[in-house]
């Protein structure tokens, strides 16, 4: 089993925290809209990357600054030494968490695809980043909606058990209990639900259209 550290302990004192003279706040003002962090949860096959990436180019019509963390484009590097122990799931998230801290400190709209199963991990980069800045989106799809959308075959593979740990088959999945916005994208149109997701963003004020 993998064992992970995190940085935070600095006994030694060697490594200070340096507090740059260009802030969030002159970046925000800069790129003409506030950061915040969309965090889009749910089943393999729930619509999450497909939802990402229509938000953001909405976003980008739009003018705003931003970037999706996609769960599989992440696997590809970032954390590629990772598997799908819950362990390793854990760590996958921490990874992310402080990675979209820094891409919120540079003022962007960041949208992040990842299954995330687990309650604490997705509560764990919320209480990172200032209150207000995460937004939970719960991509709420039955189990056979996300089977029947299955291209990659994982599902099928996951009940023969050739594919191990896998959410809702044989690694459980942790519904969000208090989310921003809950989508049933199992129902709603695509563009239903980019629609839902903007105004949820101007009621917060993070821009104005």
């Amino acid at each position: 089993m993998k064992h992970y550290t995190s940085n935070t302990d600095n006994s030694d004192g060697n490594i200070v925290w340096h507090h740059a003279s260009v802030t969030k706040a002159h970046r925000e003002r800069l790129n003409r809209h506030k950061s915040v962090i969309l965090w889009f949860t749910g089943l393999s096959g729930s619509g999450k990357s497909t939802l990402a990436h229509a938000v953001e180019d909405r976003l980008r019509q739009l003018g705003c600054h931003t970037f999706v963390f996609d769960g599989d484009n992440v696997r590809h590097g970032l954390c590629r030494d990772l598997g799908f122990s819950p362990e390793d799931r854990a760590e996958n998230i921490r990874r992310i968490g402080e990675m979209v801290k820094l891409f919120l400190e540079a003022g962007m709209i960041v949208l992040t695809a990842f299954i995330s199963p687990f309650h604490k991990d997705r509560q764990w980069v919320r209480s990172i980043v200032p209150d207000g800045s995460f937004i939970e989106i719960y991509c709420r799809c039955s189990l056979e909606i996300c089977e029947s959308r299955d291209t990659k075959g994982l599902y099928r593979r996951a009940r023969t058990g050739e594919v191990k740990d896998f959410t809702g088959i044989s690694s459980p999945y942790e519904v969000p209990e208090n989310p921003e916005l809950v989508l049933d994208t199992g129902v709603l149109l695509l563009e239903e639900c980019v629609d839902r997701v903007l105004e949820v963003l101007t009621q917060r004020g993070i821009f104005s259209v």
